[in-house]
C-alpha cells in the first residue's frame, strides 16, 4: 500500500512539473545558463562595491570580498549538486528542497518566507534603480526636455518587468538575458578600467570616510549589507537548472 501511494505520489509531481512552465522545457543549452547566471550575480549591486570598499578600508574590504565569493561559490555549487541529489527527482523550486531536506510543513515554514523576503526586497530595489536609471538617460539624452517624475519611470520599468514575467521560462528570454549579461560586463569592465586608468589621485582621501568609532561600525555594517546585495543569483539558481537536461 505504502509503494502504491509513493507511486502515486510521484506521477502526480510528474504530472504538476509537466504542466508547470518553469519545468516543462528543459531543452535549454549550458550557454543559456551561462546567459542567465551572469545575469543574475553581475547586478546593479556591483555598482555600490566601490562604496563599500571606501566604508570598509583595503584591507577588510578585500578580505571581505574575497570570502563573498568563496561563501558565494559554494553555496551556489552545494545547490546545484542537490537538485538532482535523490535519483529519479529534481527539485526545481525552493520548497520541494525544503521540503525534502526539513519535512513537509516545516520545509515549508522555513524556505517561503525567506524566499518571499528576498524577492520583495529585490523587486523593491530594482524598480527603484531601473527608474532613476531611466531618468539618468532622460536627463542625459534630453537635457531641455521637461523633466519626468521618478515615480512614472518606475512604473515604465515595472510595466516591461511584468510583460516579461508573463513569459513561460527561462529559455524564453534568453535573448534578454544575453543582452543583460553584455550589458552586465560592460559596465563593469567601464568602471574598473576607468579607475585603473585614473589611478590615485593627490586630491583625493582614500581613509575611512567616518571620523568616529561609532560612524565606523555602523558604516561597516551598512557596506556588509552593500557586498551581501552585490553577491546575488541564489534567488534563481534551480529555476535556471530546471531549464536545463538531466544528468546522464
Amino acid at each position: 500500500m505504502g509503494i502504491d501511494d509513493e507511486r502515486e505520489k510521484d506521477a502526480r509531481e510528474k504530472a504538476i512539473d509537466d504542466w508547470l512552465p518553469i519545468t516543462s522545457s528543459r531543452n535549454a543549452k549550458w550557454w543559456y545558463s551561462a546567459f542567465h547566471n551572469v545575469t543574475a550575480m553581475v547586478g546593479a549591486g556591483v555598482l555600490s562595491l566601490p562604496y563599500a570598499m571606501a566604508g570598509l578600508g583595503w584591507g577588510p574590504g578585500v578580505v571581505i570580498l574575497v570570502l563573498s565569493w568563496i561563501i558565494t561559490l559554494y553555496t551556489l555549487w552545494q545547490m546545484v549538486e542537490m537538485h538532482e541529489m535523490v535519483p529519479g527527482k529534481r527539485f526545481d523550486r525552493y520548497h520541494e528542497l525544503g521540503q525534502y531536506a526539513f519535512g513537509e510543513k516545516l520545509g515549508l515554514w522555513i524556505v517561503v518566507p525567506q524566499q518571499v523576503i528576498v524577492e520583495v526586497g529585490v523587486d523593491i530595489a530594482y524598480m527603484i534603480t531601473g527608474g532613476k536609471s531611466l531618468q539618468k538617460f532622460h536627463n542625459t539624452v534630453c537635457p531641455d526636455c521637461k523633466p519626468i517624475r521618478t515615480t512614472y519611470l518606475i512604473m515604465i520599468f515595472a510595466s516591461v518587468h511584468f510583460v516579461l514575467s508573463h513569459l513561460p521560462n527561462f529559455n524564453s528570454i534568453s535573448g534578454v538575458s544575453f543582452a543583460a549579461a553584455v550589458m552586465s560586463l560592460t559596465y563593469s569592465t567601464s568602471a574598473w578600467t576607468a579607475s585603473s586608468h585614473k589611478g590615485v589621485q593627490s586630491d583625493v582621501q582614500y581613509s575611512y570616510k567616518a571620523a568616529t568609532t561609532s560612524g565606523r561600525v555602523f558604516a561597516f555594517l551598512s557596506t556588509l549589507g552593500d557586498v551581501a546585495f552585490a553577491y546575488a543569483g541564489h534567488n534563481v539558481v534551480l529555476e535556471i537548472q530546471a531549464t536545463i537536461p538531466s544528468t546522464p
